[in-house]
């Protein structure tokens, strides 16, 4: 009996997902556990394992569609002893026509958009037509009747950042998709590849033309549609400003004391290939200030309030699709070495889009650092479900009071925001000057 494949749920707030790249083709036989495909979800980009075993005998969804719903059918699974045309004979297998489904010959914007059925027949035919379509050699930056370079929003996006015209690259995937293997190879800005054609048989070639838009009052600009993860980050980040009141509360932290024992800590753990970071200091110091006022270590959950007794600090790092917080669990008792390896390691891959859901996913507060870009201070808006978040400015030379008299000093400007739902403005301020407290007597980060 055929085996659906379809899109799964890979994290909590899926809805719809990027089919980015499939990593297996139609004949290949596929055991448990085999990684099948590449799927972008609304925070990263991760792998999909197979959970049964076959042969591939139809792809539904071509690579680089985007907006397929979590439990659209993505392709077909034959048993043991089936083939394509059993397949195709038989259906689904579980009362539903493989003609419902999107086939696989259809681009990226239809296999999106068309939610309508078609006869058994008419699909049978569409797949034989992208099978037949696959074996043969594509033609360079193969394209659609309206002209439309097809490629996948992977290889669209490697081929801006290196200024490769994908007029000029010939697709592999389904359909002639230009996927991004094929991009990996070409040259930047390479021409397209153009043969002389016959006047009496060929007629004259379309150039196209981009035109910006204009806005209504003129402006030109280039509308740029959004990926998952800034659909999710426009979200919930309108939903916190519109539902949670936020309460801001700012203090200036002298710096120098910490900046002198990370020199210092820095000179020892040097053999040991590990060099700390403010930031890592700081992600300690929000950790043990959060146990020394549990009391703003919590979340508003309607009708109660959660209170946590581990510090998950909720790091912002700001990757190619968009911001994402991955998590340093238990920051408050963790030393600065293992505190600095895991942050390096979660950055990285964050930036490379191959988080886990349980690397992103909770936390109970969260630390946004834009210092080093030279941000003096600012306002960072609340990740629900978590109370608070505290924005990190750039440490700057300022004159300071020292011991009774003005000096100059490396001074940080810190700002809580805080959830006055579930944290009163004294627990807040208890909070910021805990941080600031640990922050200029920093050995108790150490201890």
């Amino acid at each position: 009996m055929p085996i659906q494949i379809r899109m799964p749920a890979l994290s909590p707030t899926m809805e719809e997902g990027t089919l980015a790249k499939w990593l297996l083709k139609e004949g290949d036989a596929v055991a448990s556990g085999d990684i099948m495909a590449e799927i972008e979800t609304d925070k990263a980009t991760m792998e999909f394992e197979a959970v049964d075993e076959g042969t591939i005998a139809q792809i539904v969804i071509a690579e680089g569609t985007e907006n397929v719903k979590v439990g659209d059918v993505i392709a077909i699974l034959a048993e043991d002893g089936e083939s394509a045309k059993d397949v195709a004979a038989a259906g689904t297998g579980d009362g539903e026509d493989v003609a419902e489904v999107k086939p696989a010959a259809a681009t990226a914007d239809e296999a999106s958009s068309s939610d309508e059925a078609v006869p058994a027949k008419a699909a049978s035919r569409s797949s034989q037509s992208a099978t037949e379509q696959a074996d043969a050699k594509p033609s360079a930056a193969q394209k659609s009747t309206s002209d439309r370079i097809i490629a996948s929003p992977l290889a669209k996006r490697i081929a801006e950042q290196k200024g490769i015209d994908l007029a000029s690259v010939t697709g592999s995937g389904p359909n002639g998709r230009i996927v991004k293997a094929d991009v990996d190879g070409a040259k930047a800005g390479a021409a397209p590849a153009q043969t002389a054609p016959s006047d009496a048989t060929m007629p004259a070639p379309k150039v196209p033309v981009k035109t910006p838009a204009e806005s209504e009052f003129g402006a030109p600009y280039e509308a740029q549609k959004l990926n998952n993860v800034r659909k999710v980050i426009a979200r919930r980040l309108t939903e916190a400003k519109q539902t949670v009141p936020h309460i801001y509360l700012t203090v200036d932290v002298q710096l120098d004391a910490l900046l002198k024992l990370r020199s210092e800590l820095n000179a020892t753990l040097e053999a040991d290939g590990i060099k700390l970071s403010v930031n890592d200091l700081l992600i300690k110091a929000l950790g043990r200030a959060l146990a020394r006022v549990p009391q703003c270590n919590v979340s508003f959950q309607g009708d109660e309030l959660h209170q946590y007794s581990r510090q998950d600090v909720s790091v912002a790092v700001a990757a190619p699709s968009g911001l994402i917080t991955p998590i340093i669990v238990d920051a408050g008792r963790k030393g600065l070495a293992q505190i600095s390896t895991e942050m390096k390691e979660l950055a990285d891959k964050a930036r490379e889009g191959k988080l886990q859901p349980h690397e992103y996913q909770g936390g109970t507060a969260s630390l946004s650092n834009l210092g080093m870009f030279g941000t003096k201070q600012f306002d960072a808006v609340i990740n629900p479900p978590q109370g608070m978040i505290l924005a990190v400015g750039a440490g700057e030379k300022r004159p300071h009071v020292i011991d009774g008299a003005l000096g100059i000093a490396t001074v940080m400007s810190a700002t809580g925001s805080f959830d006055h739902r579930a944290i009163d403005g004294a627990d807040g301020a208890q909070l910021m000057s805990a941080f600031k407290e640990l922050c200029e007597a920093p050995m108790g980060l150490v201890v």
